[in-house]
């Protein structure tokens, strides 16, 4: 397995905002300066903090404190927001929202008749 750098999760994660978001600039902190509006707040601080370990990556003093759990999780949080489902990931989980939606609905329809039956007695 070849070890991926720092700053290479930070140009995948900003390839992908352009891909996905179609966001126009040079690397991620353009990018992020630009539309960092349109990911969450988790990713986006998430993507922040990439960046952040990005910067302190280039200064050698500073690439020991990285910690490299916590930039493999944001890295792994961006992707799994920006990669894209394609068409039959997307109707699986419209299905799965859907069912889940209904599936509630019944739930509290029987929690309910429940409720009055005991009320009832």
């Amino acid at each position: 397995m070849s070890v991926v750098t720092v700053t290479e999760m930070a140009d995948d994660v900003a390839g992908l905002m352009a891909v996905r978001l179609r966001i126009r600039g040079q690397g991620l902190a353009e990018k992020l300066r630009r539309g960092g509006r349109l990911l969450p707040r988790k990713v986006r601080r998430e993507a922040e903090y990439l960046l952040h370990a990005c910067e302190q990556d280039r200064i050698p003093k500073l690439r020991m404190q990285l910690d490299q759990d916590r930039i493999a999780s944001a890295y792994q949080a961006c992707l799994t927001h920006l990669k894209p489902l394609g068409a039959a990931g997307r109707r699986r989980a419209l299905f799965l929202d859907v069912l889940e939606s209904a599936g509630f609905a019944v739930f509290a329809i029987l929690a309910a008749v429940v409720l009055i039956v005991i009320w009832r007695l």
